[in-house]
């Protein structure tokens, strides 16, 4: 819960920040967004999560991601409904359990991300899709507890973004998360996750 609250301080920061130097970014009406799209984005996130499909315990956790993404080539050119522009990422991944066998998860996670485009909105969809490790403070004695400590995760996200500014924006989505170690130890249980995530980006 202190990871959450310390997210919330600093995202109330960034929302601030925003308003504060809005005269320094121009008038948000008439801001041709993303024409020129930030190189490079530094991003905080948290997201509620609950198990669903396969685990025979129920759990809950609180994840918290610092994400650092850069701009991996453009297709700004094209017109059509997949206009927008690819980007890279690496998250480090802090997920106190709140419900479930084990405590805490922490890892990294790295993939794509691909931004949809459209001329003069601050509204940008995006998708996104990684693989990671971690480690888990596992707990095999238990019936359903994770086999080992380190762990395997892939995380997928679908959402949108909206651009306050040319240098903050704040995205909402949804995020699902899977833990595994991949078959290492006999039973792996593995966890399937679905929440709600929302972030707050500082673009350079």
């Amino acid at each position: 819960m202190r990871s959450r609250a310390a997210l919330l301080v600093i995202a109330s920061t960034f929302a601030s920040a925003t308003f504060a130097l809005g005269g320094t970014d121009g008038d948000a009406s008439s801001i041709e967004t993303f024409d020129e799209p930030s190189r490079f984005d530094l991003a905080i996130e948290t997201a509620y999560l609950k198990s669903f499909f396969n685990p025979p315990r129920h759990y809950e956790i609180s994840a918290s991601f610092l994400t650092a993404r850069m701009r991996w080539g453009t297709n700004l050119n094209n017109e059509g409904l997949f206009r927008g522009y690819h980007q890279v990422y690496f998250s480090f991944l802090a997920e106190p359990i709140l419900r479930g066998i084990e405590n805490h998860y922490y890892g990294v996670n790295a993939g794509f991300r691909y931004n949809l485009v459209r001329h003069r909105s601050r509204f940008v969809p995006f998708f996104s899709a990684g693989v990671g490790l971690g480690w888990i403070d596992s707990q095999p004695q238990v019936y359903s507890g994770q086999g080992q400590d380190f762990t395997f995760n892939i995380v997928g996200a679908l959402g949108v973004s909206y651009q306050f500014s040319d240098r903050f924006s704040g995205q909402a989505g949804l995020l699902y998360q899977h833990f595994s170690n991949g078959g290492i130890t006999d039973p792996n249980p593995s966890l399937n996750l679905l929440g709600l995530q929302l972030g707050f980006t500082r673009s350079f």
